[in-house]
């Protein structure tokens, strides 16, 4: 059929339109529980036991049925993908709501003791993810660059106070971190009775700035 002139073509003839996606539809109370109740047995199952266990057992550990993980997770990779950015997502708000607090001295030096203690677990994950093969998608990125922002607002702040010694870099703690992470984890594995945390506190002090 010939267009008249000056008219518009029909809305269905635009290629674009005809293939975009429809808007997600927001899960239901139901659904979300679910989805917290596997993404909840998945962290465990994977940090304790790795990327071995079917999606059957998760599902098992979880209460739901099998239908329910394959229809929120198709794959196992899609899960636990899912499971380290929830992590990274609840680490950067946990972060985000500590920039509100009176104090920043305080408020840094807690979120940082926190990022390395909880490490332990997230860097099973993170290794998993590594040696399996498993590309990092963009959600998984862009939550670690949350996490990364947020911490690097929380030191600058801290030093704006004085808590924090001034030369500090934001590449100073991430080394830090990592170091006081893999401390942390070799005192676990040597069986040293040094409670948990105590190194990062010596690393702490050292961040503090001297009056």
């Amino acid at each position: 059929m010939t267009t008249p002139p000056g008219s518009a073509p029909p809305a269905a003839s635009d290629p674009a339109s005809a293939l975009a996606p429809a808007p997600a539809r927001p899960l239901r109370a139901d659904a979300r529980r679910n989805r917290a109740k596997v993404l909840e047995a998945a962290r465990e199952v994977f940090a304790a036991e790795g990327l071995a266990v079917p999606l059957d057992e998760i599902a098992r550990r979880a209460g739901v049925g099998a239908g329910t993980v394959y229809r929120h997770f198709p794959t196992k990779e899609a899960l636990f993908e899912a499971v380290v950015v929830d992590r990274l997502e609840a680490l950067a708000a946990d972060g985000q709501a500590r920039l509100a607090a009176p104090d920043p001295g305080p408020a840094f030096f807690e979120y940082f003791t926190r990022l390395v203690l909880d490490a332990g677990e997230k860097a099973d994950l993170a290794d998993l993810l590594a040696s399996s093969g498993v590309a990092l998608q963009e959600s998984t990125l862009a939550a670690g660059a949350r996490m990364k922002d947020v911490l690097h607002a929380l030191l600058t702040r801290a030093q704006q106070s004085g808590a924090v010694r001034a030369d500090v870099t934001a590449d100073d703690l991430h080394s830090l971190a990592v170091g006081a992470i893999a401390a942390e984890q070799r005192n676990v594995t040597m069986g040293n009775p040094t409670p948990p945390g105590h190194l990062v506190r010596i690393i702490c002090d050292g961040l503090a700035a001297r009056s």
